[in-house]
């Protein structure tokens, strides 16, 4: 613990004290104290999706020959959370029907099953998300939370056509 000493200069008459103090205890304390809080804290574990992703095909096949118009629905996530869809193919697709919505409430659900409804084959009913560049994360997210309450697990995520990309910036400019 603390211990004083007392030393007596030579030629003086005052005493000079020299105190010495232990740092061995609050030291020791220190070390329980970070133990028990370790030992103690919940530590979070990091929110993990599974995404599985097939394996890239050698001899791609348009998606439109493969599913068809009306059997897909493509999402275009944009910037500023904008998100736009439509079920048109490279000549049909123009300003008027890339329509666009937000997510608020569970909008992208419903335009989902009401695509899902009008599709002539259901059983091939894809849905397609194709981030641009502008697009952040979160919307990515919650474009596959939508998926999930949609209960729709066929989808697939690609790069925004070139045609696309052209209406797409006719209507964000």
């Amino acid at each position: 613990m603390a211990e004083v000493i007392a030393q007596e200069k030579q030629g003086s008459k005052q005493k000079k004290k020299l105190i010495r103090v232990d740092m061995t205890p609050m030291v020791d304390l220190g070390f329980l104290l970070i133990t028990f809080f370790m030992f103690t804290t919940n530590f979070t574990k990091p929110n993990v999706m599974d995404l599985g992703l097939p394996a890239k095909d050698p001899n791609p096949r348009p998606i439109e020959t493969v599913i068809g118009d009306k059997n897909q629905i493509t999402f275009i996530l944009g910037k500023d959370n904008r998100i736009f869809y439509h079920q048109s193919n490279a000549t049909d697709l123009n300003t008027s029907n890339l329509q666009e919505t937000d997510f608020s409430g569970i909008k992208v659900s419903k335009i989902i099953s009401e695509a899902y409804k009008n599709a002539p084959k259901p059983e091939n009913f894809t849905v397609i998300i194709k981030p641009t560049d502008e697009a952040n994360y979160k919307n990515f997210v919650d474009m596959l939370d939508n998926l999930a309450i949609s209960k729709k697990e066929r989808y697939g995520v690609t790069d925004i056509k070139p045609w696309e990309t052209k209406v797409y910036k006719e209507l964000t400019q």
